[in-house]
């Protein structure tokens, strides 16, 4: 059977006793957080390799020979650090770990409800602000900067930025206060692996002198090989001479660094990086743990103490999906199929290339490619100018970042009138194991009302494809199509000659005691299995997928809903303002009058396996008949 390897605390404690020089120290204990993050990602089966193992080496140093009483919240005197870019929290929390200050339970918690978060959240000792949307480090490091003089606190802040993250506007828009108010007590490093999510930061947005550029704002700025333990002493220790000047340490590291066939060289032929997200194989995974367990054994051979022990967990059982949907898969294969037989289309993506399925777009039709990077509004504004002049743009992001950062853009595009396709992707409360920044419950209600804008979520990959071919041939507005990224098993099929009609939806199962409306694969599945269960208990629920999130058809609506004695909604997204708001509006028009019950994320979403976060939200199959049940 496979095992997970664990350092264990007291591994850790060893080194940390036995090894007396700090530079030596530093990178054994690093690379002991390196097996245990490693070992996290891959029980947890998502997490991210390449910028935790980049930033290591500066998080060890820093949180073992810099930090002065690092408290557990934001509050109180003495040394902070966090991380704006948020990815290598799995990094911090094995080092932590290793550190004594998080419980070694949580070493088989990564991602898991009541464990550790995907992303920081200050739930969680030591992780004194919530990141994973980028680019607001800066700012809150001065927020706390001005709270502490305002309490006459003493303390510095240390402020962890990616590379890729400075595409953001944010982080440039805080520059020059943070000067402008003598901030010294910041030091801002930047984890300079010159890579993003998907391919090198030079392809897509070059920093050119990150150096020339931040010291031209009033900043000391600094340089330094951010895996030399020594480099960064040195560099650190030239910056707190800077004066009043905030600080910022340019850290030149390589993504995944320590585990030589996961370092920046594992780009494959598309010119991708292979270890941004995701658990390794299996074979990957047991080759990067026996490569650092050997080099911290040469280290302790080398001061007469005994290799290292770990510990080892059994490997985690998964369900795999049978036969499941995959609709960023065929969306992808549709899109391609769509732009061969129209020039006017032109894809633009936000760093996103693989999990959005754009790819395959970028290889055929690379001139009518752009990647934006992570810099959601310029991505947007660029979308509005090519509509005016009579192309069709097709924009790429995450739905929980193209329906907020870039909102202002998106209703300057309606106020244009012009035609836009908006993909977003990764939306609803799956898959959970990001955590709330990347879970996109909230979408609805912020585009929802953009005039000219239909939003449309497809249930399956059938209806995927035609939800995209309605977008580009059908639709003369704009169009927001939400696509679920997770695969899914689902129980129903649409009719083999389904076709789309604005604002009207489909059966996919009949009852005579309620009727249950939904959108997406994750959600209509858990509703139609509910109905199930339901049937067994003596009820018969209708199932509708109802794909239009702000568009309904009243009439259809009416005779969906005609001799039902209940109705019931499930939302992939908060009750208030998703889906059911626009059918709450329909029926008022047509004078329906039935008992309504809304289920949604209730909650700001949780952080834990898909299963675990239906459950605790009560939008499982189990806890949705359970409800519907009651209610009836």
């Amino acid at each position: 059977m496979t095992v997970i390897r664990f350092v264990p605390p007291a591994e850790s404690d060893r080194i940390r006793s036995g090894i007396d020089d700090r530079y030596a120290r530093s990178r054994a204990l690093a690379d002991a957080a390196r097996i245990n993050t490693l070992s996290m990602i891959e029980y947890a089966g998502s997490g991210h390799i390449g910028t935790s193992f980049s930033a290591m080496d500066l998080l060890a140093w820093l949180w073992t020979e810099v930090l002065v009483d690092p408290g557990p919240q934001a509050a109180g005197g003495g040394d902070r650090y966090f991380s704006s870019k948020g990815h290598d929290v799995p990094g911090l929390y094995a080092l932590l770990i290793g550190l004594g200050k998080l419980d070694a339970m949580c070493l088989t918690g990564l991602r898991r409800l009541g464990g550790l978060p995907g992303h920081p959240d200050v739930s969680i000792p030591y992780m004194i602000v919530n990141t994973g949307s980028l680019g607001m480090g800066i700012s809150k490091a001065r927020g706390m900067a001005i709270a502490n003089r305002l309490d006459g606190t003493p303390g510095r802040i240390f402020v962890l930025t990616g590379d890729g993250e400075l595409q953001e506007g944010q982080f440039w828009e805080s520059l020059q206060p943070t000067a402008n108010g003598r901030f010294s007590e910041i030091t801002v490093i930047v984890d300079h692996n010159k890579m993003q999510s998907d391919t090198f930061v030079d392809r897509v947005s070059d920093l050119g002198d990150v150096e020339a550029k931040v010291s031209s704002f009033g900043w000391a700025v600094d340089r330094c090989d951010g895996h030399d333990p020594q480099a960064i002493e040195a560099a650190l220790a030239r910056l707190a001479g800077g004066g009043e000047r905030p600080r910022l340490l340019v850290a030149d590291t390589i993504k995944g660094r320590g585990v030589s066939f996961m370092e920046s060289g594992a780009v494959g032929g598309d010119g991708l990086y292979r270890f941004h997200s995701g658990a390794p194989s299996v074979e990957h995974y047991a080759a990067g743990v026996a490569e650092l367990v050997d080099r911290i054994d040469g280290t302790l051979a080398g001061v007469g103490l005994s290799a290292l022990v770990l510990d080892e967990v059994p490997f985690p059982g998964r369900s795999v999906p049978a036969a499941p949907q995959r609709l960023i898969n065929a969306y992808s294969e549709e899109l391609v199929s769509l732009s061969r037989s129209h020039p006017e289309i032109v894809a633009l993506d936000g760093d996103l290339m693989v999990d959005t399925g754009v790819i395959a777009f970028a290889r055929e039709f690379p001139n009518r490619f752009i990647e934006c990077g992570i810099a959601e509004q310029d991505m947007v504004s660029q979308a509005g100018a090519l509509a005016l002049k009579g192309k069709l743009p097709i924009v790429h992001s995450f739905a929980c970042f193209l329906s907020t950062r870039p909102n202002e853009q998106i209703y300057n595009n309606a106020t244009e009138r012009s035609k836009v396709v908006y993909h977003a992707s990764l939306a609803g409360l799956l898959p959970s194991g990001p955590g709330h920044s990347h879970q996109s419950v909230r979408d609805i209600s912020a585009v929802g009302s953009v005039p000219g804008l239909v939003l449309i979520q497809p249930g399956d990959e059938a209806e995927t494809r035609l939800a995209l071919r309605w977008a580009v041939e059908e639709n003369r507005e704009s169009t927001y199509l939400r696509l679920t990224t997770v695969p899914v098993d689902v129980p129903y099929r649409l009719p083999a000659d389904h076709h789309l009609v604005m604002g009207q939806g489909t059966r996919i199962r009949d009852g005579r005691d309620g009727v249950v409306v939904a959108y997406g694969p994750v959600m209509l599945t858990e509703a139609f299995r509910a109905a199930e269960i339901l049937e067994t208990q003596g009820r018969s629920l209708a199932v509708f997928n109802l794909p239009w999130l702000n568009r309904i058809d009243d009439r259809w609506l009416a005779d969906a809903l005609r001799d039902q004695p209940a109705l019931f909604i499930i939302e992939d997204h908060y009750p208030e303002l998703g889906q059911s708001a626009f059918v709450a509006q329909a029926l008022a028009r047509t004078g329906l009058g039935m008992p309504t019950h809304v289920y949604g994320v209730d909650t700001i979403p949780v952080s834990g396996q898909n299963r675990e976060a239906l459950d605790h939200h009560g939008l499982s199959a189990d806890r949705l008949a359970d409800r519907i049940s009651a209610a009836l």
